[in-house]
């Protein structure tokens, strides 16, 4: 009876561990669209091609309490050409807030949204080095991320147009890949995407309502281990996007 009952809790352990790997591999692996049209960064996605998508989640809480949909919604949409990658993210935010001015002073304890990237998905540490980056793009569409000197710099990676209307935001961005060997301040070769190249990716929001510190990080993407906010030193917690032309 004893044997029986412990082969049984062997059977039911590996069945939910068969289950988790499954729904890991649904969320953390997605194939990324080719635009079937030329896409503006103007804040209004009225393009065919970002018709043509679906919107994918974020509600993945990373940092903070639990909220409600008045506080917090977001979701976003992905397309990509030879030269960049393209971002479509709807945000829903009670209050917008932009407590810290300069760009490189606790900018993620302002609203902003934050683009995760690791051109080759390595994966692995990107704390202080360009094996990923870890955008952050503020109200004023300032682009901030910490440095192989471990200080936080302005980078121009990224084109991006906000629009707001009542509580929805529309971000639209276009993002350029660099290797690791990314220089600051040298000229450095943009990267060719391909069909079938694979990125590491994962997108959050920083929401603060009023507070000297960000109340809520949510991003897209489930991460196995207790500590949530791995995303900006560990770029094995990213999504792995295949690109399909």
């Amino acid at each position: 009876m004893k044997q029986r009952i412990i082969l049984n809790l062997l059977l039911f352990t590996c069945l939910a561990i068969l289950i988790e790997c499954s729904n890991n591999s649904d969320k953390t692996n997605k194939n990324i669209n080719y635009r079937t049209s030329e896409i503006s960064i103007d804040g209004e996605p009225n393009e065919m091609g970002w018709d043509q998508v679906d919107w994918q989640p974020m509600d993945q809480t990373w940092l903070g309490p639990e909220y409600n949909k008045e506080d917090f919604q977001g979701r976003y949409k992905l397309l990509w050409d030879e030269k960049q990658l393209y971002i479509l993210a709807e945000i829903i935010d009670d209050t917008l807030i932009d407590i810290y001015p300069d760009g490189l002073i606790q900018y993620w304890d302002d609203d902003c949204l934050e683009i995760f990237i690791d051109e080759d998905a390595s994966g692995g540490d990107h704390q202080y080095n360009n094996n990923a980056f870890a955008y952050h793009i503020s109200l004023d569409n300032k682009i901030v991320d910490i440095g192989p000197d471990s200080i936080a710099h302005y980078y121009d990676h990224i084109k991006c147009v906000r629009k707001t209307t009542g509580n929805k935001s529309i971000w639209e961005l276009a993002l350029q890949l660099y290797k690791d060997d990314y220089k600051i301040g040298q000229n450095n070769q943009l990267v060719i995407l391909t069909n079938l190249k694979k990125i590491g990716f994962a997108i959050a929001y920083c929401d603060n309502d009023n507070s000297k510190e960000r109340e809520n990080f949510i991003g897209n993407t489930y991460v196995k281990v207790p500590d949530k906010n791995r995303g900006w030193i560990d770029a094995g917690v990213f999504e792995t996007l295949t690109l399909i032309k």
